[in-house]
């Protein structure tokens, strides 16, 4: 392009998805805004508001079939987009989620899951909208042009050959127990120049999710976190009340269980009694075709 000129504005009609049908929205609106060509796919407001601790606010995204399952825990079918059929709206949402957040934060099981080339950028859900969500971070929300990806492993064994391991573009930071960074220096995560691991001490035998989130204050400047599971690691943040926010796809399907395989659902490793059990709020639902997309927020 010659210099001086300006790059035409994005609009929404430009990429291959139509907008998101509103039902139900109580989202208030908050600054900074959406883009006009996001705003107008998505539907509205999406901002999320300071968390009143010194800990980041931290939402979830998840997709599931009717029947609760997010995740087949079959090789080649284990990741959301088997769940989602790879709806572009769940796409979108997941893209637009990863381009507010400052990081975006998965366990092991889930890196371990889905395809060995998946980065956890905004583009990489949805790269129709690369643009965009690229102005949206640096120009709009003054963020760097990629979220921070946050793995957390105990054991250290993770497959440093995947593609997020080798994106030198993308940074990373690794949580993980002392035994596990024994683990990943033999592995020699030491010598991948965009990797960064922390030793946390488990309590008993997990990372705690307070523990997790002070680093990420602390250390990384972080105040909005995206989770994406998987649902033992989302439990654990569960279990300590830890999650203000959830975006939850519902997608047309049925999986099924039996009584001899686990399937999981959107937590697992904790379970609640009655008068334990958390509160969410309906904060919006949007639709596309036979798609729900839900947003909630805890109950305090």
């Amino acid at each position: 392009m010659p210099d001086g000129q300006v790059t035409p504005p994005l609009q929404p009609e430009s990429l291959p998805m139509k907008p998101l049908h509103i039902l139900f929205d109580r989202t208030p609106e908050l600054e900074p805004s959406l883009p006009t060509p996001l705003r107008e796919l998505y539907g509205g407001h999406l901002g999320f508001p300071q968390n009143k601790s010194m800990l980041p606010y931290v939402i979830g995204n998840f997709v599931s079939t009717l029947d609760g399952v997010v995740s087949y825990q079959i090789p080649g079918h284990s990741g959301g987009s088997t769940i989602s059929g790879s709806n572009p709206g769940d796409r979108f949402i997941m893209g637009l989620l990863r381009a507010s957040a400052d990081a975006v934060l998965v366990g092991s099981g889930t890196v371990h899951d889905v395809s060995p080339k998946h980065l956890w950028i905004p583009t990489f859900a949805y790269p129709e909208a690369a643009e965009v969500y690229k102005s949206y971070r640096v120009k709009v929300l003054r963020k760097p042009e990629e979220p921070l990806v946050v793995i957390v492993t105990g054991s250290g064994k993770l497959d440093l050959q995947r593609a997020i391991f080798q994106a030198h573009e993308i940074q990373k930071v690794v949580f993980t127990t002392p035994d596990g960074l024994e683990e990943l220096t033999r592995r020699g995560a030491a010598r991948l120049p965009s990797v960064e691991v922390r030793s946390i001490e488990p309590h008993e035998t997990r990372l705690t999710a307070r523990a997790i989130l002070e680093q990420l204050s602390t250390e990384f400047k972080v105040r909005l976190v995206l989770h994406e599971g998987g649902p033992m690691l989302f439990g654990g943040f569960m279990a300590e009340r830890l999650v203000n926010e959830l975006f939850l796809t519902v997608a047309p399907q049925m999986a099924g269980r039996q009584e001899s395989a686990i399937r999981p659902g959107i937590i697992a490793g904790v379970e609640f009694s009655p008068n334990e059990a958390p509160w969410f709020e309906l904060l919006s639902t949007r639709q596309q075709a036979n798609h729900l997309y839900l947003r909630y927020r805890l109950v305090v």
